[in-house]
């Protein structure tokens, strides 16, 4: 699995050119999280970039056993950009993970799912690329703190932006600046206390790479935000979403606050979801376009949103794959747990944007995934569920418009599917339900083993075995 010479060579004129100094390698445990390590660049050449760098793979989540921890960091030179934040001049590389035995891509590198996806979608003829465009929700705190002991659990959260600072005293007067309880969307300065601090973040997301198309204050009246960027491809855009964290995080940091992705972080306000806009291309055609259909949707795209809706129990263990997670999936606060689609309707799984018969602009948008997730698996597993749906031509339940709380009261409403109730719920689907993630190599089996097995031994039994804050209020003194 070698690399480019050219751009490997392209990467160290810049280097001498440029005059940087330290080369910041970057990838993804299993779950997401980020990690790096960081390479003067004296000692990078292109024995850097074609046979890479040892590293102990029993140390990142998700990888490999103690007694076969050796794995190898390829870095990838398409994806090199200069890294903002560091004081010394560096550039940043996203990297593959390799198996030394054979020097073979390493089965649960989640960003070698994403380009098996990718490859795959070619192989079978249905398109060229598919396309994707999250648009990732955050919340900006003041001050957070939170412990976990035996005899304490507790978590601590606030903002000056607020609905309940509007009494606040301090330091300095408060202006009475901000907005009531879930009624921030769109809110104009002053009110929207972060407007230049988004902006700033667009600037340095268009330093790195990544094209933003509009920031604006969301719902939640505590700081909730989004960063909308371009579409692009599938491989490309899990790496701007990871960027786009990255990036987010640091310049907020920066600024003295904190940030978070988490999909559920306040009660009685709305959460923060991942929508995933996409979209099939063939010879630069629009394969999810036809005139005058539901939305402008062709068949081709009512199949692939009935692969979705068909995998959903299984994708929210991958695309909501917190217990936090369900606190946002209920219903209310627009909670897209409903598996059907609509063109107006917040609350379906899948929206069909309004695109006013615009072939550029036809897309869906699968609404159940959160940040928390993966998104180089994410968007592999979103799109073997679509792939299922067109291979196996699944027609989806027919679209609802009208209120869906009301009319789940309905005899028809009551035998519609809704997302799973807890992340227990959705790790046992996926179990029932993965062999659609494997078509092709995509997802192995101990990749989908290895995140049911710990889901379950980390993080659900993490939470099933600890009092709740909430039940002390409601059985102290029984």
């Amino acid at each position: 699995m070698s690399k480019e010479p050219s751009s490997t060579r392209k990467i160290l004129q810049r280097i001498k050119d440029e005059e940087i100094r330290f080369l910041d390698l970057k990838f993804v445990d299993l779950f997401g999280q980020l990690q790096h390590l960081t390479m003067p660049t004296e000692v990078v050449d292109e024995g850097t970039f074609r046979r890479g760098l040892n590293f102990d793979g029993s140390s990142v989540r998700g990888f490999q056993k103690i007694s076969e921890s050796d794995m190898i960091l390829l870095p990838d030179p398409s994806s090199v950009f200069l890294d903002p934040f560091f004081d010394d001049k560096a550039l940043s590389v996203f990297c593959d993970i390799i198996d030394p035995n054979g020097f073979q891509p390493y089965s649960r590198d989640p960003r070698g799912v994403a380009r098996k996806a990718q490859r795959l979608i070619q192989s079978l003829g249905i398109a060229d690329d598919a396309f994707f465009g999250p648009e990732i929700e955050f919340f900006i705190f003041d001050d957070v703190r939170f412990g976990q002991e035996t005899q304490q659990g507790y978590y601590f959260l606030n903002s000056d932006a607020a609905f309940w600072s509007t009494g606040k005293e301090g330091g300095k007067p408060n202006l009475g600046h901000q907005a009531a309880q879930k009624h921030a969307y769109f809110a104009a300065p002053p009110v929207d206390q972060y407007n230049n601090l988004r902006s700033k973040i667009s600037n340095v997301l268009k330093d790195t790479g990544i094209q933003t198309e509009l920031h604006h204050h969301e719902v939640g009246a505590a700081g909730q935000c989004e960063i909308g960027f371009q579409f692009g491809p599938l491989l490309h855009q899990a790496d701007a979403a990871i960027k786009y964290k990255f990036v987010v995080r640091n310049v907020v940091a920066r600024y003295g606050k904190s940030v978070t992705f988490m999909p559920k972080p306040l009660l009685h306000e709305n959460g923060s979801g991942m929508h995933v806009n996409m979209s099939l291309s063939q010879g630069g055609k629009n394969l999810f376009f036809s005139s005058g259909g539901y939305g402008d949707l062709s068949e081709l795209a009512l199949n692939y949103i009935g692969g979705i809706l068909a995998h959903a129990p299984a994708l929210c263990a991958i695309c909501s794959p917190t217990t936090n997670s369900y606190r946002r999936l209920v219903p209310g606060y627009e909670a897209p747990m409903n598996l059907l689609y609509s063109m107006r309707n917040r609350s379906a799984c899948v929206r069909v944007p309004l695109s006013s018969g615009n072939p550029k602009t036809t897309r869906i948008e699968f609404r159940t995934p959160d940040g928390a997730g993966n998104p180089y698996l994410t968007f592999a597993a979103i799109l073997m569920a679509g792939l299922d749906g067109i291979r196996k031509g699944i027609t989806p339940p027919e679209p609802v418009d009208q209120d869906l709380y009301a009319w789940a009261e309905t005899e028809a409403g009551r035998s519609i599917g809704r997302t799973p109730a807890s992340l227990e719920e959705a790790i046992d689907a996926l179990e029932g339900d993965h062999e659609f993630l494997k078509e092709g190599g995509v997802f192995t089996q101990d990749l989908i083993e290895t995140w049911i097995d710990l889901k379950r031994r980390d993080e659900i039994d993490y939470i099933r075995l600890r009092p709740h804050p909430g039940e002390f209020s409601l059985y102290y003194n029984v």
